[in-house]
């Protein structure tokens, strides 16, 4: 009996047998052909078609590790579902056994959404090694310091020796840059021993531009009506669209059975088109849930459009997805702390009602007029919890669209920095920090793509092209210091150093102490009323509400010079009736490096 657990791809049967299937409705015959690692043909067994375009055999024979590809009648190609691809996207295909990694994680079911603390890392550069044997062996520290859950930038395998990953082609392949699928598995698994979350990015709006043979098997795989702003744009709802959704439906459930992610992190949803009566994305969302069941699942989307509906319940016609990133927080931040307006961030003034607003509502843009784009954006969110939006401080995108790569916290004041960690890491929202943002890392973080040469010249042309959207950069003085995405050193240099953990240990306190707080906090962290009061321009203040008896909680922000309140109209600042206010934490105490105020201070003739 035939057994699968996806609908295309070589699955392992009993007796070294292996059923193959693959979506081909281009081709008039397929055959699948057994080859050597350096691609010699060893042998050849025709496939039988099916209806729809499918082709399938079962073969005998064929032991765990063995190579092969399919013959078209326009040439030999990787399999579309391809488990390995230990030569990378143009190598051959790999048979893989899914079930031989033991896993240890049965009991595991998640961590409710008040307790998520995001970690983004890009598993090259995370590590000196680039793997994730050596990935695996930091998340005792990353455990330890209150983070509770990691965020892999794309794995998928692509082509050359290093690269963000959004350039996936074999979608289903874990990039054999990092290890052999079964390391991501034990990495996984130990996340879960430890009690750590683990999700993906999955980039479903375009494929890369090396190495994606999906075009051989089915033009029906990319869309002749819609364009994406990075090539193709895949077809979702236009001929042989079934068969095109079937296959990123299974790839996010791949994911999740398999490897036992926790969740999705969906890559640029905005340029996932799609007009069929049920989106696409509610289906992955869906399948996605379906593949958990029994454990909590977090789906979170990247969306510039700022769509709420995403994250809305089925029954309120959404797509019932966990989160959205929030990029309005961040650009706001970026202005408080740099003062530079330029290109996205033009819209953002980083006042101190910016911040109160993003922290209550979430999007700032919620349908208005935005002068960038020269149209309106975003949707409504008030009905939505703080906890549905991520925030974030920096991501892989927004350290790297900048001349250097350069961190935000040497972009800005150290007290400025301080004090947006602060505000970040003890929002009633969901915090994301990008790798080693946490000791104040030194590595930049710079675009990287290892291309032929040809397509190595378009990707530094294309990445100088985005960047010149922004003033400070669009000179001709400045594009000689532009990284070139192609050259080892610019992925070299943005590996982590580790070491900086103690040579920038009062920075690494405030924020292991600020998790602290949010993870024992139970006043900050489940809040049930919120708000937040104008200081000043640059100063706020936002105020956790206790249950009886009061037990209130005050965050005092200052992203500015000396502030004095010779009179303070503000409710929010009254204390609870009989109490007091006393500080509890200073992002200005020594062990951060700074000089503490331990007392509130009156000006003279207060």
């Amino acid at each position: 009996m035939i057994t699968r657990t996806l609908p295309v791809g070589a699955e392992v049967q009993e007796g070294d047998a292996v059923h193959f299937r693959v979506w081909s409705p281009a081709s008039d015959s397929v055959s699948v052909e057994f080859v050597s690692l350096d691609g010699r043909n060893l042998r050849s067994t025709p496939l039988e078609a099916e209806e729809n375009g499918y082709f399938s055999a079962f073969v005998s024979e064929v032991p765990i590790g063995t190579f092969y590809k399919y013959r078209l009648a326009s040439g030999v190609f990787p399999d579309p579902v391809s488990r390995f691809q230990p030569n990378g996207p143009h190598g051959p295909s790999q048979i893989i056994d899914p079930n031989a990694f033991r896993w240890t994680d049965y009991g595991w079911r998640g961590r409710p959404a008040n307790e998520l603390v995001i970690y983004e890392l890009h598993l090259g550069t995370f590590t000196k090694e680039g793997t994730w044997q050596a990935a695996l062996r930091e998340l005792d520290e990353l455990r330890r310091i209150g983070i509770t859950m990691i965020e892999i930038m794309p794995i998928a395998d692509f082509t050359g020796k290093f690269g963000w990953g959004y350039d996936g082609v074999n979608l289903f392949a874990p990039s054999q840059l990092y290890g052999a699928p079964d390391d991501a598995k034990a990495f996984i698994d130990h996340a879960h021993a430890l009690g750590l979350m683990v999700i993906i990015d999955v980039v479903y709006n375009h494929l890369g531009p090396d190495g994606n043979y999906l075009r051989q098997f089915s033009p029906d795989y990319f869309s002749t009506t819609y364009k994406s702003e990075w090539g193709d744009a895949l077809n979702f709802d236009g001929p042989n669209a079934g068969s095109v959704r079937e296959f990123f439906i299974s790839n996010a459930r791949y994911w999740i059975e398999e490897f036992h992610f926790d969740g999705l992190r969906l890559d640029a949803t905005q340029q996932i088109m799609d007009a069929s009566e049920v989106h696409i994305l509610k289906e992955i969302s869906d399948a996605a849930r379906e593949a958990g069941a029994g454990r909590t699942l977090y789906i979170v989307a990247e969306n510039e459009r700022q769509e709420s509906w995403l994250v809305r319940s089925p029954k309120a016609r959404g797509y019932g997805m966990d989160a959205l990133w929030n990029d309005d927080f961040h650009h706001s931040a970026v202005v408080a702390a740099t003062g530079s307006r330029e290109a996205y961030y033009f819209g953002h003034l980083g006042t101190a009602q910016e911040f109160v607003s993003a922290l209550k509502y979430g999007f700032l843009y919620q349908g208005q007029w935005y002068a960038w784009q020269k149209q309106r954006r975003g949707h409504a969110t008030f009905d939505l919890e703080p906890s549905r939006f991520v925030i974030f401080l920096e991501n892989h995108d927004q350290v790297a669209n900048s001349l250097r790569g350069e961190r935000l916290h040497q972009l800005t004041s150290i007290g400025v920095f301080k004090a947006l960690t602060a505000v970040l890491l003890l929002s009633r929202s969901t915090p994301l920090l990008f790798q080693g943002q946490e000791f104040a890392s030194s590595s930049p973080f710079l675009y990287f793509a290892d291309h032929e040469p040809e397509l190595r010249k378009l990707v530094m042309a294309g990445r100088y092209g985005f960047l010149r959207q922004f003033r400070s950069i669009d000179c001709a003085e400045c594009k000689q210091y532009l990284a070139e995405p192609g050259e080892s050193l610019t992925f070299e240099q943005c590996k982590l150093d580790f070491s900086e953990r103690s040579r920038h240990a009062h920075l690494y306190r405030l924020h292991e102490d600020l998790l602290r707080i949010r993870r024992e906090d139970t006043t900050i962290s489940s809040a049930k009323l919120y708000d937040g009061a104008i200081l000043g321009e640059r100063a706020f203040a936002m105020r956790y509400f206790d249950t009886f008896p009061r037990d209130d909680r005050l965050l005092v922000v200052n992203l500015g010079s000396d502030l004095y309140l010779s009179a303070v109209p503000e409710p929010l600042l009254a204390p609870p009736e009989s109490m007091g206010w006393a500080i509890q934490w200073s992002s200005e105490s020594p062990e951060y490096g700074g000089m503490e105020r331990r007392s509130w201070r009156r000006p003279a003739d207060g």
